[in-house]
């Protein structure tokens, strides 16, 4: 199972785009509200997660997805349920993927241990252990680095190429790039 972590404070681009993308793809993609379901983004748009965090239970899941945003980063980097969330996907060689500032949640946790990762320019001191490079998006082995809003899309697909495969991340980017 798929969990893209919502918190008041989270960039609504870096959580939408991707899920959008990989909902397009097939992918079953549950949203775990912070704090509880409805959960207000950096920019006023509240959005209704699938579940509270307090309904999360998936011990072994196959990915986790954290957007950026202020405060929201914050609030993910303090939520005992993302921690847990977080050790469960790497007890279980899950990927851990985050965009923006969001990349700091997993560098504090020593997630990004002599990996290659990308975040928001400002915060590159919260990525510990990491080989911070200048990429848009980053992928090292199970990890998956973005560095902001701007790349949410590739940020998707790359994604979906790790759940699809190439092909079927081609066909999505071939369907919303307007040619």
């Amino acid at each position: 199972m798929v969990y893209l972590f919502l918190a008041n404070g989270f960039e609504e681009i870096e959580a939408l785009t991707p899920l959008d993308v990989l909902r397009r793809a097939g992918v079953l993609v549950t949203t775990v509200g912070v704090g509880g379901d409805s959960v207000l983004g950096a920019h006023g748009i509240r959005v209704q997660a699938d579940i509270p965090d307090t309904m999360y239970r998936d011990s072994a899941p196959d990915m986790i997805i954290l957007p950026g945003g202020m405060p929201g980063s914050e609030n993910l980097d303090n939520s005992r349920t993302v921690d847990a969330a977080l050790r469960a996907a790497a007890a279980h060689d899950a990927y851990l993927c985050a965009i923006c500032a969001a990349p700091m949640v997993l560098g504090k946790r020593g997630y990004l241990q002599d990996k290659r990762a990308v975040c928001y320019p400002g915060f590159e001191q919260y990525l510990q252990g990491a080989l911070v490079t200048d990429a848009r998006v980053e992928r090292d082995g199970k990890v998956i680095t973005a560095k902001g809003m701007g790349v949410a899309l590739e940020f998707g697909l790359a994604l979906v190429e790790v759940l699809c495969g190439k092909q079927e991340a081609d066909r999505i980017a071939a369907s919303v790039f307007a040619q």
